[in-house]
């Protein structure tokens, strides 16, 4: 009989602290100050929504977990680094991070950006020390999809939009492709790095993955707008507010409060949909889709 929903949650998040606080290099370990910057970083904070998403695609594709927690493990490296960047002062400028101080201001802003530099290394070793296929040439591909989702066509792109569009009222199309770059793109990698790491989906179940994955991260967008508006910064663990402090072009500024969260619920239907022929093996899918778009909503 599967888990509830919450319990597997909670075993898979207790599971992959594990991996990430024994992959992670060791602070007594030169650079010594480095290194703790690193673990700080990534450890103890988050709710770690990408991983699962790559262990629930894993199920899916029948994976040996112990190779997803290495794929699982990149894409999570990949978003800490864009957290510790994101919140330096020449970007968001935030000092509050997952309930804590942001790396810049528990350390110092040349070590943040060193963290952010190290950990996106780190994540492609851990893409190609490792075996996650049993074919070089789709292992291979696994490293290329996480480059580019990090990069200039991805979330790195998402970022320079969203920076060049301070004080600027965006269309629902430019407000769309921004986010499906900035988060989006991350999300959507999660999920198929998680499936390539199984055997036997084919090109077109790999490309109904692939569409929830983009609907559900446009939803995971409109609902972090949402919460900006409706959270506070304790529940946040960050800043709340502060899209409209820095007068961010946001889905709830677009469409205001209550059209934002029908279109929220819009995606998620649209994103359960492309599951549907997947049966019982997208079961942890689907709940990861309720969540969230229905957490604190």
């Amino acid at each position: 009989m599967a888990k509830e929903f919450s319990s597997w949650v909670a075993d898979q998040q207790s599971r992959f602290e594990d991996v990430l606080r024994n992959q992670l290099p060791s602070a007594e370990v030169a650079p010594q100050r480095l290194h703790a910057a690193m673990r700080y970083s990534v450890l103890d904070g988050g709710k770690r929504v990408r991983p699962l998403l790559a262990f629930a695609a894993g199920e899916l594709a029948g994976a040996d977990v112990a190779r997803v927690n290495y794929a699982a493990a990149a894409v999570e490296l990949i978003h800490a680094y864009s957290l510790v960047h994101d919140d330096m002062p020449c970007m968001d400028d935030d000092v509050l991070r997952r309930g804590k101080p942001t790396c810049h201001v528990e350390y110092d802003e040349a070590t943040a950006l060193l963290v952010g530099d190290a950990l996106q290394s780190l994540a492609f070793q851990f893409l190609s020390e490792q075996r996650l296929s049993d074919e070089p040439s789709k292992q291979l591909q696994m490293v290329k999809l996480l480059a580019v989702a990090s990069g200039s066509r991805g979330m790195a792109g998402g970022q320079a939009i969203d920076l060049a569009s301070v004080g600027k009222q965006l269309t629902l199309p430019e407000l769309e492709q921004m986010h499906i770059h900035k988060t989006g793109a991350l999300i959507r990698a999660a999920i198929l790095l998680g499936a390539h790491c199984g055997n036997g989906l084919s090109d077109a179940q790999l490309d109904k993955l692939d569409r929830f994955g983009k609907l559900i991260g446009l939803a995971f967008q409109v609902v972090d707008d949402v919460l900006d508006c409706e959270a506070d910064t304790a529940t946040l663990g960050k800043t709340a507010g502060k899209d409209a402090d820095n007068d961010k072009p946001t889905y709830v500024s677009l469409l205001g409060l209550q059209e934002a969260k029908a279109m929220a619920h819009r995606l998620h239907s649209e994103a359960l949909e492309s599951l549907s022929e997947f049966g019982e093996s997208a079961r942890r899918l689907r709940e990861l889709a309720d969540f969230i778009v229905l957490r604190k909503f």
